[in-house]
């Protein structure tokens, strides 16, 4: 064979095989797209479950849902909210949601665009058979709102309940029995097990340092944990669950656990949390931070899960990124900063909020240092208490308009981290008289505004 022959030969090869690394990956996106399809080759007509998840409860329920009925064989299709249109409801005989409420009674951030281009139409689901698992917590005002506005729009579409909504506080045992119950009676797997989360393993308390001293506020500290296992994972974003001593659930039902935003990435060998003591009126410190701020002994033992929230992790491709939050919400702002830092994007902004800058500038000097190494590009502060009035996270971001409205139309994401009550509402309100109604609700219909609020 020539040397021209050769050289056209191997050109040949390499375009196939680029052609076909392209089909793969155009596959693989279409199906991501498209969600999961779980088959155990029944011939019975496919059975959607969808959800809607803030914390990522939701999404592991229905995770769990989806593979307790394909393993009794039915053909089931996994979806996340915000990829289910009217169409597709249309294609389906059966249907279960599960779906979790934030904030002042609303949808989680990411089923935006189901919420206000499908629930705000018209639509006759007349040949549907549904069920809702309502997730939320009655000590909020506005407990499961979301998911009784669902039931409430599926039965005004005429679809027709497979049995009446179920409604969980905090992960109540006794509603997640019951919705066991309705699964096994769809024909769902006994097998597969519905519980409130996967097990929990023992951690090592490794370090616990009280980050604000002389704080006129509850003391906030950096709890370090170390994994038993190392092949424990997680990304920036995700959760991490502990399991209060005692191991019997409380009087209400609840299980006995506390959530808490993940500070660290795996590659830092340790899973970090800032967690706030609550001492309530009484004088008894709460149960989760008190038990990890003062009780659980360094060197000791914490059962601990990662559930995952999608909801809340990185950017499929590199962008600047708007960082907002107050207080613990820094936590899980500091774990995106840390994979940006790790991936090389330095285009960060992070603005962050506390009450005085002497006690409060919580972890300032690794702050100080992105900034200085260019890993920060800007940071902004509101210590709410070093002047008369009030300064607070939202007024960072409206005097610095124009820069928010620059950074968006450069791709910027927004990621917003702490307090339900007050700052994230704020910090929406604020957003939206930056940057507009329209442009702030493309933007969560895009993935590129993200809340992990509590």
């Amino acid at each position: 064979m020539s040397p021209e022959l050769r050289l056209a030969y191997a050109f040949a090869v390499a375009l196939l095989y680029g052609l076909f690394c392209l089909w793969i990956a155009r596959r693989h996106k279409m199906r991501k797209q498209q969600g999961v399809s779980l088959q155990n080759g029944s011939e019975d007509a496919s059975l959607l479950v969808a959800y809607a998840s803030q914390s990522g409860f939701a999404e592991y329920l229905a995770g769990r849902t989806a593979e307790s009925l394909s393993a009794a064989g039915r053909t089931v299709t996994l979806l996340p909210l915000e990829q289910v249109h009217a169409d597709t409801l249309a294609t389906f005989e059966r249907a279960l949601f599960i779906v979790s409420t934030t904030g002042e009674g609303d949808a989680p951030t990411h089923a935006f665009r189901f919420v206000s281009k499908v629930m705000s139409a018209s639509a006759d689901f007349s040949r549907l058979r549904y069920g809702v698992l309502a997730l939320g917590d009655r000590s909020y005002a506005n407990f499961c709102a979301f998911g009784r506005q669902l039931d409430d729009w599926l039965r005004a579409a005429k679809a027709t309940p497979l049995f009446e909504r179920i409604e969980v506080d905090n992960g109540a045992d006794a509603s997640i029995a019951a919705w066991k119950e309705q699964l096994t009676r769809l024909g769902a797997s006994e097998n597969v097990a519905i519980s409130d989360g996967p097990q929990f393993a023992p951690w090592v308390l490794a370090e616990r340092t009280l980050l604000n001293p002389g704080s006129i506020g509850g003391p906030a500290y950096l709890v370090r944990l170390r994994a038993s296992s190392p092949d424990l994972a997680w990304e920036a974003g995700d959760i991490a669950e502990i399991e209060l001593p005692g191991h019997a659930p409380e009087a209400s039902g609840h299980p006995p656990h506390r959530s808490y935003s993940i500070a660290s990435l795996p590659a830092d060998g340790m899973l970090d949390l800032i967690v706030r003591q609550v001492r309530h009126e009484e004088g008894q410190l709460g149960a989760g931070s008190g038990w990890l701020t003062h009780h659980a002994p360094v060197g000791g033992t914490v059962p601990l899960r990662i559930r995952r929230n999608s909801s809340f992790h990185p950017q499929e491709a590199l962008r600047p990124l708007i960082l907002i939050g107050n207080g613990t919400g820094l936590a899980g702002l500091r774990a995106h900063l840390k994979a940006q830092a790790a991936s090389g994007e330095a285009r960060n902004w992070l603005i962050f909020g506390e009450r005085n800058r002497a006690h409060d500038f919580f972890l300032r000097e690794e702050l100080e240092a992105w900034q200085a190494s260019g890993v920060l590009e800007r940071l902004d502060l509101a210590f709410s208490r070093d002047q008369e009035a009030r300064v607070y996270v939202q007024h960072r971001l409206l005097e610095a308009r124009d820069s928010v409205a620059e950074w968006v139309s450069r791709g910027a994401a927004i990621y917003v981290c702490g307090s339900a009550e007050g700052m994230a509402g704020d910090v929406h309100a604020a957003l939206a008289d930056i940057l507009g109604d329209a442009q702030l609700a493309q933007l969560t219909e895009d993935g590129l505004y993200r809340r992990d609020v509590y």
